[in-house]
């Protein structure tokens, strides 16, 4: 899967008041030394100075986060030898009966959650706020814990503009292939020693790991699109240890990895023709014409100029795919990647494309050691096609289906050809009696994860309950949809869930409906 986008999630005041008997219970059992942490989340020994965001009355939450690492083995039938999680807390202090601890996981593989602990912490609805330890962690290799991957100097391999991701000869793909090669080597060369030991299993045996050290008998889980898929080997492994789980943009467990990426391509493609239609239906601002025919025609005419004359000399047809990638997470965007494509198309402006590039879509030493904890998780979790022809096969063929992401999303995933480590058997499934229902949350027309895999996962956990929301947003909790919130806080709270299950395979449990398209941008 394609590097998950941030969810979008805002603020609300945060309670102080500290319950003292379970802070006293929680000095006992907690086996973390929790401290203050510094600009980038690692535990520092001076005084906080979290950052505060504001409420949406204007006003500074309170919110105090806490930092932690914690030692898990490499390889859990061998734990002697260990690697370091990075953790952040941001702690509970409501009187009104605490919750316990929320892990929380936004994707990728290989996205730091650290973020996001504080954005659900001051996103929780008002009933919940302050009940919940609310956990991020960096899973293995990622971000703050030690060590983190990386495999090549980010400014060198990302340097734009990029062999087109459009392979037009043998030779062009030679090149393509040849950058896969050099990237699976490079991670070879560094990180022989940890990528055996790079899974989802061994992902979700670090959470319980965490969940032990916090001193809890169960927690309750909150992931977001890859997260999913961990949160439900979790709830396999660990049935007894879930109190609550929500799974929200949900990957189909059967397409892990090869397949869930072809299904990709076509749910992109849609929803790429979705920002299309949506450009033709506001023609009187961006005048590319009144058709999704016609806008199309000028978005892949404006590729093809990029192939020999790269905006600003800096966007060329692969950085322009990774700029409107992002119109497939979220229609928020559509607006100010509109008004760049009709600055190019009419007026021959290439600023705006530039400055979106370099605002969504410029690659750093972050992004490339969330790319190589991707690849080290997915080119392990699962056996890939080891013969190239099979993926140029693949690929030709969805090509003439799905252009907008077919290649690019190819060459993203192409590494695990050259893998070192080849593909395991990931972990089966299953349901349990010891498991509560899990809620699903799914967007009908996401991109990323495509609605059949909610379906899937339905099917796996029986007494799971699927509620979608209209529109093709990736993240559909905490991302101002009351409807949805009010669902996610009366489940988190007590395990309420939404009507009796459908007996339709092909239904939901519940509806909600989604925001509103964006309005235009001024010209």
């Amino acid at each position: 899967m394609k590097r998950v986008v941030g969810v979008v999630v805002g603020a609300v005041l945060l309670a102080t008041a500290a319950g003292a008997p379970r802070e006293a219970a929680a000095q006992e059992l907690d086996q973390l030394v929790w401290g203050a942490c510094d600009a980038s989340d690692k535990v520092t020994h001076v005084e906080s100075t979290a950052d505060t965001p504001r409420s949406r009355a204007g006003g500074p939450t309170g919110l105090v986060v806490e930092c932690a690492s914690l030692k898990v083995p490499l390889d859990y039938a061998d734990p002697d030898r260990t690697i370091s999680l990075a953790l952040n807390r941001v702690r509970g202090r409501s009187s009104r009966g605490h919750l316990g601890a929320l892990l929380v996981n936004p994707g990728g593989p290989g996205a730091s959650g650290l973020d996001l602990a504080k954005r659900v912490a001051v996103q929780l609805p008002a009933e919940l706020t302050g009940r919940f330890d609310v956990i991020g962690f960096d899973p293995r290799g990622v971000g703050n814990s030690e060590p983190a991957l990386r495999c090549v100097d980010p400014a060198e391999y990302y340097a734009p503009p990029r062999p087109d991701n459009v392979p037009a000869t043998t030779r062009q793909e030679a090149v393509l292939l040849g950058r896969a090669r050099q990237y699976a080597q490079a991670c070879q060369s560094r990180w022989s020693w940890m990528l055996p030991h790079l899974s989802t299993e061994n992902n979700a045996r670090d959470m319980d790991e965490i969940r032990k050290a916090l001193g809890e008998e169960r927690i309750s889980y909150l992931g977001y699109s890859y997260g999913t898929y961990l949160g439900a080997v979790y709830a396999t492994l660990f049935p007894e240890r879930v109190r609550r789980m929500v799974l929200d943009s949900v990957v189909d467990p059967k397409g892990v990895w090869y397949r869930s990426n072809l299904a990709q391509d076509l749910a992109f493609n849609r929803r790429h023709r979705d920002f299309l239609r949506w450009t033709a239906r506001h023609n009187d601002v961006y005048r590319l014409g009144g058709t999704a025919r016609l806008v199309s025609f000028a978005w892949y005419a404006m590729r093809d100029r990029l192939r020999t004359r790269p905006a600003g000399g800096v966007v060329g047809p692969s950085e322009l795919d990774d700029v409107y990638t992002l119109g497939g997470y979220s229609d928020l965007v559509w607006p100010q990647l509109a008004k760049a494509f009709s600055a190019y198309v009419k007026r021959g402006d290439t600023a705006l494309l530039v400055a979106a590039y370099r605002r969504y879509a410029q690659n750093d030493a972050k992004d490339e050691n969330e790319y190589a904890v991707y690849l080290g998780v997915q080119c392990r979790d699962v056996a890939w096609p080891g013969e190239w022809s099979r993926w140029r096969s693949d690929m030709t063929r969805m090509h003439a289906k799905a252009p907008f992401l077919t290649w690019s999303n190819a060459w993203y995933n192409a590494p695990c050809v050259y893998w070192p480590e080849r593909g395991g058997t990931p972990v089966t499934l299953r349901d349990s009696a010891k498991l509560p229902p899990i809620m699903l949350v799914q967007s009908e027309r996401d991109a990323a994860t495509p609605y059949q895999g909610a379906l899937s996962m339905r099917a796996v956990f029986a007494r799971s309950r699927l509620l979608t929301v209209a529109g093709g947003n990736h993240g559909a909790t905490f991302n101002d949809n009351q409807c949805v919130d009010r669902k996610l806080a009366a489940y988190l709270r007590d395990g309420t869930l939404f009507g009796p299950a459908t007996r339709a395979a092909q239904r939901p449990d519940a509806r909600c409906a989604g925001s509103p398209e964006p309005l235009a941008a001024a010209r």
